[in-house]
């Protein structure tokens, strides 16, 4: 009897046990479908620009010098890029918007056009890195350095003194051309746009200029102009803006 009412007790307990384990398992699907949806968004990128009209312009100006003798090279030299200093001083530059940039002195060999040697010659050259803070007087400025002696201008660049409202102007145009790109798509789709869940911003850095000079700058070239006309027009600031909208 005893034997009997064991037995019995051990099948019940398996059962609920068995019982137990099919109710959790037909519960699991339960819990699947309560789970968060995956969130849908919707990715846009937008573009800003703002317009410059330049400030500042950034020279870099040299004198090269050659001669078979190193100490006749490097006089020479001197003697022109201290004449190229008095003409920069005289446009009342800060000595702090002069900077040397390269001095170098190095042994160049020279080579008939049979290919024989010739011989030696020393090449000195002395640039400095200048900030025109005035720039209706780029022209003179150019023809003054090129008449005292100066035979390399190797770029002229320009800039504005400060970006921040250009930089502010072509943030808001971008944003503005995301938001209208992400409600033209959601209408296409037929959705409804939610908040913005992320934003990124890029560039906003050195402007690119819109302008084409001509003059004859770089290398002993720009000593054959008798007058440099110079057009700095205008520079253009980009801005591109990433946002992620939620979408229902």
């Amino acid at each position: 009897m005893r034997t009997k009412t064991l037995f019995i007790t051990i099948l019940f307990l398996l059962s609920a046990a068995l019982l137990s384990a099919c109710g959790k398992l037909a519960a699991q699907p339960a819990v699947a479908q309560g789970e968060t949806p995956i969130q849908r968004t919707l990715n846009v990128t937008g573009k800003g620009k703002a317009t410059l009209t330049p400030e500042i312009a950034y020279v870099t100006i040299g004198v090269h010098t050659e001669d078979e003798n190193a100490s006749q090279a490097v006089d020479a030299n001197n003697q022109q890029s201290q004449k190229v200093a008095d003409a920069l001083k005289a446009f009342q530059i800060d000595a702090a918007d002069v900077q040397t940039n390269n001095f170098s002195i190095y042994p160049q060999q020279q080579y008939d056009n049979e290919g024989k040697f010739q011989g030696i010659k020393y090449v000195v050259d002395n640039t400095v890195f200048v900030t025109l803070r005035d720039i209706d007087q780029l022209g003179d400025l150019l023809d003054a350095v090129v008449e005292a002696g100066a035979n390399t201008i190797n770029s002229v660049q320009f800039d504005v003194e400060d970006r921040e409202a250009a930089l502010s102007e072509a943030r808001a145009a971008a944003v503005a051309d995301a938001q209208k790109q992400a409600q033209e798509l959601a209408k296409a789709a037929g959705v409804t746009l939610g908040q913005v869940q992320n934003i990124n911003s890029y560039g906003g850095g050195t402007p690119i200029p819109l302008y084409d000079y001509k003059g004859g700058f770089g290398g002993g070239a720009a000593a054959a102009e008798a007058s440099v006309p110079v057009s700095p027009g205008q520079m253009v600031l980009t801005v591109e803006v990433n946002m992620v909208y939620e979408i229902e």
